[in-house]
């Protein structure tokens, strides 16, 4: 038993020496604050990576549920008018990606009050069909989206242009469109006085802008006697929606085309998507940074530790003992630093609101005010896969940072070592 026990030890004695040269007191003191200093920035840079990865994940989930839950996944409009929509909603709705359509009938005007003015996109909808294409339900913060009757002339704005001409529920607005009508009296724009049924709140854009309206209110407003402008659907996998949405329009026939998110809101996505590359490849250089001070730390290790190697060369230990060696105790700075600092990260994503939150607090400001961005609160999605990047990258980056220093100490002459001591 003995005799296994003491030839494992010299199996292993690289790595117990290794292990020991990291945990031991130096001499050189100014090398422990390097090696400290290594596995301190591993931990920050690690730490960062993740939490910012997170937070644009978080913002790239909320626009996904809020931004795209309001505006169409895909558009079918016909080239003139679509008036036997409820035939073709009953076709599109057979298609297994489609969960729902729902008729639309939209138009710009303006909508004013009390001699403040404010542009909008009007939209014609039905209330019970809409609600299943539409995330509005859910955001009505007064009334709601059923208060729209036909023939009341009701409408729902959002709470940003509530604010903006202090409207509440039951209040007045009188709707102006950018058509002229000829009375005796001469050429005056399409005006209709609407009241106010519900508030909505999902986005500082959208809030701003969109109104809904009673689709049979629309019609007579535009003069449209049963046509629509065509069917809003909402898919089972908004990334199919581009091929979904062009397969769609080619099965019914030549006087349709399709619309679809890609082509309203895709530069958004893209370019959250670019930031977030950008900012990672930008933070994972701080990493690459902190990985390859352990090339220092160990180069100053290997002049510290020369007459040592000198020693153990003499006992009998080879060029790649003492190569492994030194690879254990970068090897240990990278794991410990790259494994603390996934562990703060992870920390710090799922509680990134909360810590925000409370920084708003103690300083009384605002980080994102809710006026301006769509969100009021810092969002954050922790994804396995981007974790298990960072994590690798960093151990990767850890242990070729090792590879040289050992190297050079596997070179270390014993008698050129030993000839000053």
């Amino acid at each position: 038993m003995a005799v296994w026990f003491n030839l494992a030890m010299l199996k292993f004695y690289p790595v117990l020496i290794g292990l020991r040269y990291t945990s031991a007191k130096r001499r050189n003191h100014f090398i422990s604050f390097i090696s400290l200093t290594s596995m301190v920035g591993l931990i920050i840079g690690v730490a960062l990576l993740i939490t910012v990865l997170s937070v644009m994940n978080g913002f790239d989930r909320e626009l996904q549920q809020r931004i795209l839950g309001m505006v169409p996944h895909a558009v079918i409009k016909p080239y003139a008018d679509m008036r036997d929509w409820q035939s073709i909603e009953e076709q599109v709705s057979k298609h297994p990606k489609v969960l729902a359509a729902a008729p639309f009938i939209n138009a710009q005007g303006m909508v004013t009050r009390n001699g403040a003015v404010h542009g909008v996109q009007l939209n014609g909808v039905l209330p019970e069909e809409e609600a299943q294409v539409s995330i509005i339900t859910k955001h009505m913060i007064q009334g709601s989206l059923g208060a729209l009757k036909s023939g009341e002339f009701g409408i729902i704005v959002g709470e940003i242009l509530s604010r903006q001409l202090n409207l509440g529920i039951g209040d007045k607005v009188t709707v102006v469109l950018p058509e002229a009508s000829l009375t005796p009296a001469g050429v005056f724009p399409r005006l209709k006085r609407f009241t106010v049924k519900g508030i909505f709140k999902v986005g500082a854009d959208l809030d701003a802008s969109l109104t809904m309206i009673h689709m049979d209110d629309a019609a007579k407003i535009l003069r449209m006697k049963g046509s629509v402008h065509g069917l809003r659907l909402k898919m089972n996998d908004l990334f199919d929606a581009p091929y979904v949405a062009k397969q769609i329009a080619r099965d019914l026939d030549a006087g349709f085309y399709s619309i679809d998110w890609t082509r309203t809101h895709g530069n958004l996505f893209q370019a959250i998507r670019m930031e977030k590359t950008m900012i990672g490849l930008l933070l994972m250089v701080i990493v690459a940074v902190a990985a390859f001070n352990i090339i220092s730390t160990l180069v100053m290790v290997v002049t510290d530790k020369k007459a040592d190697i000198a020693i153990l060369r003499t006992m009998g230990a080879t060029p790649k003992a003492i190569m492994g060696i030194f690879i254990v105790q970068g090897a240990y700075i990278g794991i410990v630093g790259t494994l603390v600092g996934t562990a703060v990260g992870v920390l710090l994503s799922l509680n990134v609101s909360e810590i925000i939150h409370g920084i708003e607090t103690i300083m009384q400001i605002q980080f994102l005010n809710p006026d301006v961005y769509f969100i009021s609160d810092l969002p954050s999605q922790l994804v396995k896969e981007d974790v298990a990047i960072v994590t690798g990258s960093a151990l990767v980056m850890s242990l070729l940072a090792t590879l040289y220093p050992a190297w050079r100490a596997s070179k270390v002459q014993p008698a050129e070592a030993l000839r000053y001591e």
